[in-house]
């Protein structure tokens, strides 16, 4: 069977003009990916610390929150990296939270319309950075010891 030259083909990636709304479905997907993974093996990792008693969560809290006075090189390091880790989970947490929200809106029929679209997935990044900026004052207050 001959394929007509002159007939449309479907649609592919490279066709479509990239914007907000379109990064912020893939970050969407992206992000709850990520609390699904990095996120639940830290909590099953702080969960099974916690069950294997006070020395196993001390060595979780050695590894992962402060290393102490007498830490090695390794600990120091996986301390800086794990909070590194946390930052980004923190913020795919609300980034997925606010998309979420705006994935809510427009199953219930609002925004839609490109500019409006455009305009709401924009304000996720703001307020899942501007989330994230507050969360890590807040704690940064908190160690400081104020």
């Amino acid at each position: 069977m001959a394929q007509n030259p002159n007939r449309p083909l479907s649609p592919h990636l490279g066709i479509y003009q990239k914007g907000a709304h379109m990064m912020a479905s893939i970050t969407h997907r992206i992000t709850g990916f990520v609390i699904a993974t990095v996120g639940m093996l830290t909590l099953l990792w702080w969960i099974a610390s916690i069950a294997g008693g006070a020395e196993s969560y001390a060595s979780f809290q050695t590894w992962t929150i402060d290393a102490g006075k007498e830490a090695t090189g390794w600990q120091t390091a996986s301390n800086w990296f794990f909070r590194f880790v946390a930052v980004g989970v923190l913020w795919s947490f609300f980034q997925h939270f606010f998309s979420g929200i705006r994935h809510l809106l427009m199953d219930l029929g609002a925004g839609y319309e490109l500019k409006t679209n455009r305009t709401w997935a924009i304000a996720t990044y703001i307020a899942s950075i501007t989330a994230t900026g507050l969360v890590l004052l807040y704690v940064a207050n908190r160690m400081m010891g104020a």
